[in-house]
């Protein structure tokens, strides 16, 4: 009977650990699916009531009505120039920040330290219209400078890679300054590769939320020339005239197909990041 017991526990426990993946796997597939779905619809599919969970033909001409109606490509590109480019100025700033916070003691490093995590709690909203002021004095306003700048350094990263950084034992660092390692060095040489699995996950974060961003290249910019897609999907609110919630939904489509890619591939750096950083 005991062994009975055990063998339903375990079973009882692995149907339970099954079911909560699916309920995982169903909210974080449902949306997607149903985005997908809405995009290939006609607007009087995407009204009716009871809504249709699958369509016999899909209307694939809602995606050519994404392009007739912004400049894709062109915004595509903005979005492409500014991701990189403040992924590209995070990954010079952010480092040297980090790793002077983990290894070095020096006067007011706490309170500097923390000032920097309490810039985290500044709504953006905030200090739009001071750094819009600036930027338009500057002559900036409607360019690439515009849209990179304001996120050219992150305290959220900082936070995690310092984290990271205090993880390594000063047993290898000392070592590689007895090799006479410059910082730059240890940097690049010893630290860099350790904590590979939290800068793709931070990577990451920082792609998902500058790809995404709609409020900074809205303020920033007065037209086309480089605002971002998600401004331009925006505009499709009102594409012929109306709201068509499928072409709409093709938009967004379009839009997080880059996101999906990016985790896909990035997803074991990702779960080793979290693993390593819950392990220690």
């Amino acid at each position: 009977m005991r062994a009975r017991a055990v063998i339903f526990r375990a079973a009882f426990g692995r149907a339970c650990r099954a079911a909560v993946n699916l309920l995982i796997f169903a909210v974080f597939f449902i949306p997607f699916y149903w985005m997908f779905l809405t995009a290939i619809k006609s607007l009087g599919q995407t009204l009716r009531t009871p809504p249709v969970f699958w369509v016999s033909a899909a209307h694939w001409e809602n995606f050519r009505k994404v392009f007739d109606a912004i400049p894709f490509f062109s915004m595509l590109k903005n979005n492409v120039v500014m991701t990189l480019g403040i992924m590209i100025c995070q990954f010079f700033t952010v480092i040297p920040a980090a790793y002077a916070f983990a290894r070095f003691k020096f006067a007011g490093g706490g309170f500097l330290f923390g000032l920097t995590l309490a810039t985290m709690m500044i709504p953006a909203q905030l200090v739009f219209l001071p750094l819009f002021l600036m930027f338009s004095r500057m002559g900036l306003i409607n360019s690439y400078a515009s849209l990179i700048l304001p996120w050219a350094t992150s305290p959220f990263a900082i936070f995690m890679l310092r984290q990271t950084f205090k993880q390594v034992p000063r047993e290898l660092i000392e070592a590689a300054k007895l090799d006479s390692a410059s910082e730059w060095k240890i940097i690049f040489k010893l630290m860099l590769p350790i904590a590979r699995p939290t800068i793709v996950t931070l990577g990451l974060v920082t792609f998902i939320l500058n790809w995404n961003d709609y409020f900074w290249p809205f303020v920033l910019t007065t037209n086309n020339a480089v605002r971002t897609l998600p401004v331009g999907i925006t505009s499709l609110n009102t594409v012929d005239g109306g709201v068509r919630y499928h072409v709409l939904m093709a938009g967004n489509l379009l839009l997080v197909a880059p996101v999906l890619a990016v985790f896909f591939f990035a997803r074991k750096q990702i779960i080793k990041a979290f693993t390593y950083m819950g392990g220690k």
